[in-house]
């Protein structure tokens, strides 16, 4: 019998009392990893390892392939693996969940690891706000975009809508999708990477406005907008954001250069439009790197995203000469990720070596089938 999460998403309970989670927790992380070890090698092909860029390094030694969600959950759908063991946060297994094969099964190790951004958009709030577009005839000529980072709930809401799902690096490109078929975009839920992505795009600030979920907690209504506002917008940013990227600053920018002429930073397009404009260069992960990977030697970054990256990309570039600092010196750590601990995920795989799926994340079918038409429309648009 499954434990339902929610009414769209379910996951397995856990193993029995023996095996319980609480008795790998009491443990050090070192005592985990030839545990792991043994059991992945027990498993063999039968189980698929999936790292975030942003795990922590403990766990994401282990791992078979490393990347950002959709190319991990990609990855995952073209193997033959039974199970998929997604040390990453919740909508990232639903997401693998989708685009898996029929049969597999996957396992987030933690269910406490979740997003503070996907959270940020309850498909209770987005229905809301649609009925008022649909009330005030906005609706018709709105095409609602979702970023990756987003449950399966609100990829169905905008597969179903005649929408897609973006990723950073092809946002731009959903963006002009969307405009050839509406007047207006409805993105959620990062309003940074929206703004940074129609401001990019020629879009004015003016033509952009925040819908906020809250508002009526505070007796405003239209998400704290006017009709008229409403109306004119071509772009209607979600009021979210990641809370690792939110915390960068221009100030940081302004400061990393001051202490380090000629430096280059570059962050990613999750952060506020503010430090976007005063970076040197803006990009998904997998772009960022690219960034580094091309420069040559001697090269000093500063990057702007979360600090496990950073501090991989520190040690990776050294060997090349080049220096890579983050961009806020006290550290961006995406604590949902970091839940995931060597423990979480030695019990996950010793369960499995037993017999036992233990944390298997489980879409809803209807939910599945219109989150799949909104990542297949992504596929379009490349």
């Amino acid at each position: 019998m499954n434990l339902v999460l929610d009414d769209l998403t379910a996951a397995s309970p856990e193993a029995c009392s023996s095996c319980s989670l609480e008795n790998y927790l009491t443990l050090p992380d070192h005592t985990m990893d030839q545990r792991i070890a043994i059991a992945r090698a027990k498993l063999g092909a039968t189980t698929i390892l999936l790292g975030h860029h942003y795990q922590r390094d403990e766990v994401i030694r282990f791992a078979d392939f490393t990347g950002d969600s959709y190319k991990l959950s990609r990855i995952a759908s073209e193997t033959h693996a039974d199970y998929i063991v997604f040390c990453g946060v919740h909508f990232m297994a639903e997401s693998a969940d989708i685009l898996g094969r029929d049969g597999q099964q996957v396992i987030l190790p933690d269910l406490n690891a979740g997003c503070s951004m996907a959270d940020m958009a309850e498909i209770s709030q987005v229905e809301a706000c649609w009925e008022v577009i649909e009330r005030l005839g906005l609706a018709a000529d709105t095409i609602p975009l979702t970023y990756m980072n987003s449950t399966a709930a609100i990829k169905a809401f905008c597969g179903e809508r005649g929408g897609l799902v973006c990723t950073s690096s092809n946002a731009r490109a959903a963006f002009e999708w969307a405009f050839a078929r509406g007047k207006r975009i409805l993105f959620l839920p990062d309003q940074h990477l929206g703004r940074n992505t129609a401001y990019a795009m020629g879009i004015r600030l003016e033509e952009m406005v925040v819908w906020d979920p809250w508002a009526l907690q505070i007796g405003q209504v239209q998400g704290g907008q006017t009709k008229e506002r409403l109306a004119a917008s071509r772009v209607l940013l979600w009021k979210g954001h990641c809370a690792v990227h939110q915390r960068f600053l221009p100030g940081h920018v302004d400061q990393v250069r001051a202490k380090y002429p000629g430096i280059q930073v570059i962050v990613h397009p999750e952060c506020r439009w503010e430090v976007c404009q005063k970076a040197d260069a803006l990009g998904s992960t997998d772009r960022l790197i690219a960034l580094v990977d091309q420069a040559p030697s001697g090269s000093m970054f500063a990057v702007g995203t979360e600090i496990h990256l950073v501090n991989r990309m520190a040690r990776r570039f050294a060997q090349q000469g080049k220096r890579v600092i983050t961009l806020d010196d006290t550290g961006c750590l995406c604590t949902t990720m970091y839940r995931i601990s060597p423990q979480h995920l030695a019990w996950a795989l010793e369960n499995l070596v037993e017999g036992r799926v233990v944390n298997r994340i489980q879409v809803r079918m209807r939910v599945k089938h219109w989150a799949k038409v909104a990542l297949d429309r992504m596929l379009e648009v490349g």
